[in-house]
């Protein structure tokens, strides 16, 4: 793959890959961005393995979402979680502002299982086919349904109406 054909496709994936990341970090936008990067370093690098036996998108997604469960390995995740959580707090009067928009649906995300999360922010912030999501967490179809249908059991439980 040619420099310029990989940077049209990543054109084309940086928006909806920065919104999954951003799911994934429930709404820490500098996370996900150094997240976001680091899968687009690994891909470049990787460009020359990819065979075109699945959409670039799903290729580049399954390399996003590793370099988010490296993240997530990684020694002392616990306290920055709470720091950015601390961050991410709505401050009292403001609401209804923008940026908090989403906050009460980053906050239940945070509390339900990782592979239900990753399953939800796929099918519902991304769009993707169960196919799609099958082979970017590299998982049967049925599993993939499973987690989806008790990612929403357990967000219910967390989203006030």
């Amino acid at each position: 793959m040619t420099q310029e054909r990989f940077i049209d496709l990543v054109r084309a994936e940086q928006e909806p890959l920065r919104r999954f990341l951003l799911g994934l970090c429930c709404g820490d936008d500098a996370l996900a961005d150094d997240i976001a990067q680091d899968a687009l370093v690994r891909a470049y690098v990787a460009s020359g393995n990819f065979l075109g036996l699945s959409k670039f998108s799903t290729w580049l997604f399954r390399i996003a979402y590793n370099c988010y469960i490296d993240h997530c390995r990684r020694p002392g995740r616990e306290h920055a979680a709470l720091e950015s959580r601390e961050a991410l707090a709505v401050p009292s009067g403001d609401a209804s502002d923008s940026r908090f928009r989403y906050q009460q649906l980053y906050q239940a995300l945070e509390k339900i299982p990782e592979k239900e999360k990753v399953a939800i922010v796929l099918f519902y912030f991304e769009d993707k086919s169960i196919k799609e999501i099958s082979a970017i967490l590299d998982m049967p179809a049925g599993t993939v349904k499973y987690h989806l249908s008790s990612g929403r059991g357990h967000l219910k439980q967390y989203i006030q109406l």
